[in-house]
């Protein structure tokens, strides 16, 4: 799946790419457009980390040569393990080596592993590169340690665990504006994941379109105070001076939780809140820059 493209998923890539420059070969991905357990538990399918629009953006900052997304369709779950890597060779008749992860499984039922993979391509004269796991604090890095992690609101770690920051992307939508009548305007992104971080308050960093970065302070959630939103909503407001507005494109970067959210007795209160808030980030921003 290459879900979250983290630092595990990151050794196997730069493995790849590095073997191919060296060998004048082309190093490409294989991975899944929607993930397996959509058909094979739909009652309870795997929230993403990632969208795929999001995960070609992080994979784009790789040198690879090509990307290939496959549907897993019934067809696809029914290959047999041993039927897995001739289905490959015919794909691919240049493949040269594969890379995975020590932990891979394959086929039909997930019956095959790494010793299986190599005593199959060795038919073919295909190479196989096994990545050992990495950790982090005594533990595998992994998409589902980084998925509790992201709805736990422990964003710092699991950003360290990503390798990067956890980010979103959308276009700003016009809101109420009950931000601007609060005294704290902020820019309302049209952003809905599978998989929601904790509801609550975060210190971000937005990048516009431009290239150009701003602080800011970030609320998802669904308002109690002011509102009874069904749906989440991400509400970011920047620190200091800033001409983005609806329509601006915006990825906003996940950096560290401040608190979780909360139903105030009202609108005096909140605002108090907010303006704790903005404190907070900006002395969060202070101790991370040294300025």
């Amino acid at each position: 799946m290459f879900d979250g493209v983290h630092r595990g998923h990151q050794s196997v890539l730069e493995t790849a790419i590095e073997s191919a420059r060296s060998s004048d070969g082309l190093a490409g991905v294989l991975t899944f457009r929607g993930h397996p357990s959509r058909l094979l538990r739909p009652e309870n399918p795997t929230r993403l980390l990632l969208s795929q629009a999001a995960k070609r953006q992080v994979l784009a900052r790789y040198d690879l040569d090509f990307l290939i997304e496959q549907e897993f369709s019934a067809e696809f779950a029914a290959v047999g393990a041993r039927d897995f890597v001739p289905l490959l060779q015919r794909s691919l008749p240049q493949l040269a080596v594969i890379y995975v992860g020590e932990n891979w499984r394959f086929g039909r039922g997930r019956e095959g592993d790494v010793a299986l993979l190599i005593q199959e391509t060795g038919k073919f004269g295909v190479k196989v590169f096994s990545a050992p796991r990495l950790n982090h604090d005594g533990a595998p890095i992994s998409s589902s340690r980084i998925r509790e992690l992201i709805t736990g609101g422990k964003m710092a770690e699991a950003n360290a665990l990503l390798g990067y920051s956890y980010f979103s992307t959308g276009t700003v939508q016009t809101g109420r504006r009950l931000g601007r009548e609060l005294g704290f305007p902020t820019l309302n992104l049209a952003w809905e994941p599978e998989l929601r971080p904790s509801y609550g308050v975060y210190v971000v960093s937005i990048v516009d379109e431009t290239g150009k970065t701003s602080l800011g302070v970030a609320n998802y959630g669904l308002r109690p105070t002011v509102g009874q939103d069904t749906r989440p909503l991400l509400e970011v407001h920047v620190l200091g001076e800033t001409t983005l507005g609806p329509g601006s494109k915006l990825t906003v970067h996940w950096l560290h939780f401040l608190r979780p959210e909360k139903k105030f007795s009202g609108v005096t209160e909140l605002r108090a809140q907010i303006a704790q808030d903005r404190q907070n980030a900006l002395y969060f921003v202070r101790k991370i820059t040294g300025a």
